[in-house]
């Protein structure tokens, strides 16, 4: 009896070690899949295809597993808009442009059928971010056009979009607004809605209702300037995210430009402090790693850390990729100046 008790406990601990092994990631491989003269700052990934959209009003798919390659553009007035940001459902994919005017634009999974679902003119409009948490629910964020930040949410899969009234939402500061670095401002996790502000002043907006009221959280990510703030975020549940950007004018400072939250964005620590990255465009969890694998890239290439930010090693001294997504816990694609690569983390 007290041997079987005893190999119960060896074999509890042996799984308990097993589960808590860190996977420490050492190099990446890139290899190139699409190249075009476009700059591309918004990706998704469904099971077996790759979205992307871009400047120059130019947009596709790319087939990961037989690399075959959609292309499409969209022209409007004999406008080319640029695209920052992207989402989709399982029945369509959702194309948004910044500066005036904003064009939402739905794509059928087929390619067919382009649609215009949402309009908005006005002479500050600017979109930065778009998700979806669902077939049905959406939102997508902006500078502001007035004394709030500018938000449009969808409730019927993205077939019509309403502003959230800036008498629903916080107030922003003199100088507040965000960057279409690599479409990562706005998160949604089940109920809670997650914005990241940056410029002068540089905060996080959360609502725990799908929208309807909202708190709003100081940073300590550097800001006061024009150019300053959150650049990307990513949540890697409900409860722990990271914040990264610095300051765009001096990309190689990498001080006070990342931060962790374990309590849903209500309070950050500054984490990495003139170590690892300077500028930031996208900041992504690693799948699997319980928060604590984090990949970046930005102006100072691409960077790995293994313990939630604290430390980090540069894999690529690359600087031209804008935005990622992982696919799984050792495979992502990156996107950037006229080019899409797949990137493999290695041991």
């Amino acid at each position: 009896m007290k041997k079987i008790v005893l190999l119960f406990c060896i074999s509890i601990l042996f799984l308990a070690c097993k589960e808590e092994k860190k996977i420490s990631y050492t190099k990446v491989s890139l290899n190139e899949i699409h190249s075009d003269s476009i700059n591309i700052r918004a990706i998704v990934l469904d099971s077996n295809q790759l979205w992307f959209a871009g400047s120059n009003g130019k947009y596709g798919a790319i087939e990961l597993s037989t690399n075959k390659k959609f292309r499409g553009r969209v022209s409007k007035d004999s406008l080319h808009p640029e695209f920052r940001s992207i989402a989709k459902t399982s029945k369509a994919v959702f194309i948004l442009s910044v500066a005036n005017p904003a064009l939402l634009y739905k794509i059928s999974n087929d390619k067919k059928e382009v649609k215009l679902v949402y309009q908005e003119e006005n002479e500050k409009v600017f979109y930065d971010s778009m998700q979806f948490l669902d077939d049905q629910f959406g939102v997508a964020m902006g500078d502001p056009v007035a004394n709030c930040l500018n938000i449009i949410i969808t409730k019927d899969g993205g077939n019509s979009w309403q502003k959230v009234p800036c008498a629903s939402l916080p107030k922003v500061e003199e100088g507040e607004a965000a960057f279409a670095a690599s479409n990562s401002n706005v998160l949604l996790r089940n109920n809670k809605i997650i914005i990241v502000s940056g410029g002068k002043k540089s905060r996080c907006f959360v609502s725990e209702d799908k929208g309807i009221t909202w708190n709003v959280y100081d940073t300590p990510i550097v800001q006061g300037k024009e150019m300053t703030g959150i650049f990307t975020a990513d949540f890697y549940d409900e409860n722990i995210g990271f914040i990264a950007g610095g300051d765009y004018e001096k990309q190689e400072d990498n001080s006070k430009n990342k931060a962790i939250t374990k309590d849903g964005g209500k309070t950050w620590k500054l984490v990495g402090q003139n170590t690892g990255f300077g500028y930031a465009s996208c900041v992504q969890f690693v799948p699997n790693s319980k928060g604590e694998a984090l990949v970046c890239v930005g102006g100072t290439g691409l960077h790995y850390s293994n313990d939630s930010g604290k430390t980090w090693l540069k894999l690529l001294d690359d600087k031209d990729l804008y935005t990622l997504r992982f696919k799984n816990d050792s495979v992502a694609y990156a996107a950037g100046k006229n080019r899409v690569v797949k990137l493999i983390l290695k041991n």
